[in-house]
């Protein structure tokens, strides 16, 4: 059991629906991530993974906000190869949670264990979330980083002064899969009964995305920028952001600067008009 702040949650849930409703509220957002996670699912499960391109592969990094900045030059370096291997490897079995832990470290551990590569970590962490929600939790960094003790655990964490405080928890399966319990049993209190992985998944991106606001915190700095749009940092959290509508541009870069081309797959539709960048 995580010990968690009950009134942090509520200011959550509550700053939560105030912020969604200029934009259609919360459900639009709901609906955005059921889509996202209907992508994901039909790419990665029943056997599809095996026929995955790499524009296809492609298509899901763009809605990851760590990983689009990032994957372009990693596939220009070493080809897609490796990586489609190191998916295929994630997402089989991944009926039996059991494994997890160990399927995530040997899909970490196909590049190097450096700075840079960190990103691979929320890659894997939303290939299995999206792909199947109700059995895998939400385990990006940001929700839960042991190595550094940050994320949204921290911040919902009970505790006088959170500064003081050292939470020695583990970023296994085992914490984000009790973190996803506690959240949804708060969910059902608060009167939530419906798609509550997904109302999770928005209530703890808001909660981070008010710690880069208030902290002006260094995960993805580069990623966002000081806009008034209290929805803004949400959105790039769970990489709703990721699709011009309009031209199906994406915000994931290429080796050579221009902008990814959404291929075979249906752009989702936003929560709010929002381009990828020029």
């Amino acid at each position: 059991m995580l010990d968690l702040s009950g009134p942090r949650l509520r200011r959550a849930l509550s700053d939560l629906a105030s912020a969604a409703e200029p934009t259609g509220g919360v459900e639009r957002y709901i609906t955005a991530l059921t889509l996202k996670s209907a992508l994901f699912a039909e790419m990665l499960t029943g056997g599809a993974v095996a026929e995955m391109t790499e524009e296809a592969f492609l298509d899901l990094a763009a809605f990851i906000t760590p990983v689009r900045r990032r994957v372009g030059a990693e596939l220009a370096l070493s080809g897609f190869a490796p990586m489609h291997r190191a998916v295929a490897l994630l997402v089989e079995g991944m009926e039996d949670t059991s494994t997890a832990d160990a399927r995530m470290a040997a899909f970490c551990e196909t590049w190097p264990q450096d700075k840079a590569h960190r990103w691979v970590r929320d890659l894997g962490a939303e290939l299995l979330h999206f792909a199947d929600p109700e059995r895998y939790p939400l385990m990006t960094r940001w929700v839960w980083d042991a190595k550094v003790a940050t994320g949204v655990l921290r911040e919902v964490w009970h505790a006088d002064d959170i500064d003081a405080v050292t939470i020695d928890v583990p970023d296994s399966y085992l914490t984000f899969a009790t973190l996803r319990a506690e959240l949804d049993g708060f969910l059902v209190s608060e009167g939530v009964y419906r798609d509550r992985p997904f109302m999770a998944d928005l209530m703890m991106a808001h909660v981070y995305a008010g710690y880069i606001n208030d902290a002006g915190g260094q995960y993805l700095r580069s990623d966002f920028t000081i806009e008034g749009d209290p929805m803004l940092h949400t959105r790039r959290m769970l990489g709703l952001d990721a699709v011009d509508t309009e031209t199906g541009r994406t915000r994931l870069r290429l080796v050579d600067g221009t902008a990814h081309v959404l291929g075979g797959l249906a752009a989702l539709p936003e929560p709010e008009a929002s381009h990828a960048d020029p």
